[in-house]
């Protein structure tokens, strides 16, 4: 059994997708529209170097990443028993399984990226060495009440994310540790944590407003690690940007059902975390 990954924020680079936009010209003059902005421009030449910001990174990398699922599942028919995606990235897996519409989608990560880009102030950085525990007592020890983990990847990689002052505290006091190592990470706020809660109140009313299908083909949460329950799209969408990415425990959802081969669109990024999830 077979599952299609979907990475989200972080894999963006320009030149990504300047091979698809030609061979799908309705769906990408549609984005366009919706955008208000050339996504061909922004993905393949980035003039004004927008790539690295998230109000723009969002809607580019679930566009390519929309774009490459169309060709990965057009090509391989039935192939794909369930789809997950990375933050960002569930979007896409809601899309190839049916819940959502790619416009409707499109539209909501547009609004998605443009509320959380309004969260400034704060950070996030890769833990790579140690189990999440040994960071979140970390964490407990310094005393820092606005970083949290934000990202539990892999059995000894996860990521922190607070406030940008608290963070660089917390990074030192976690690379001291024995194994560690912490490397800042290029974005502008403190994703999937308590400090983005103001943009989940927001988005969520988005949300309410957005019609659901039941889908064909289930989808595995970040939110909860469980499959994905369209009964409650709405309320797992919204609390995605409070509250941890759990990937670590959505991918041993899809193991024991039976999940033996993983595919990956747009890079690598998810396949490298599956290597360091132990069987469980």
């Amino acid at each position: 059994m077979h599952c299609l990954l979907f990475p989200g924020q972080g894999v963006q680079r320009r030149g990504m997708g300047a091979d698809l936009f030609g061979l799908f010209p309705e769906a990408t003059a549609m984005a366009d529209e919706i955008l208000g902005w050339s996504i061909e421009e922004l993905c393949t030449r980035d003039p004004h170097r927008r790539l690295r910001d998230t109000r723009y990174a969002q809607p580019a990398v679930f566009f390519v990443n929309a774009l490459l699922a169309q060709q990965v599942i057009a090509e391989r028919p039935g192939h794909y028993r369930y789809f997950a995606g990375h933050s960002l990235g569930e979007y896409n897996a809601l899309v190839a399984a049916g819940v959502l519409g790619l416009d409707a989608a499109l539209r909501l990560v547009d609004r998605r990226a443009e509320l959380m880009s309004q969260v400034t102030g704060g950070g996030m950085s890769a833990v790579q060495g140690l189990p999440v525990s040994f960071v979140r007592r970390a964490l407990t020890e310094t005393g820092l009440p606005r970083v949290f983990v934000a990202n539990l990847n892999a059995d000894t990689q996860s990521t922190i994310a607070g406030d940008r002052a608290e963070l660089a505290v917390a990074a030192k006091a976690i690379g001291a540790l024995p194994g560690a190592r912490v490397v800042p990470l290029n974005v502008s706020g403190p994703f999937h944590t308590p400090l983005m809660a103001a943009a989940e109140q927001r988005f969520r009313a988005v949300l309410d407003g957005c019609d659901f299908a039941a889908g064909h083909t289930p989808v595995v949460s970040g939110v909860t690690g469980d499959v994905f329950d369209t009964g409650r799209a709405a309320e797992l969408l919204a609390r995605q940007l409070s509250t941890p990415v759990e990937w670590v425990r959505a991918v041993t959802t899809l193991r024991a059902a039976g999940v033996t081969g993983f595919d990956e669109v747009n890079g690598k990024t998810l396949s490298a975390f599956l290597t360091r999830i132990a069987e469980r």
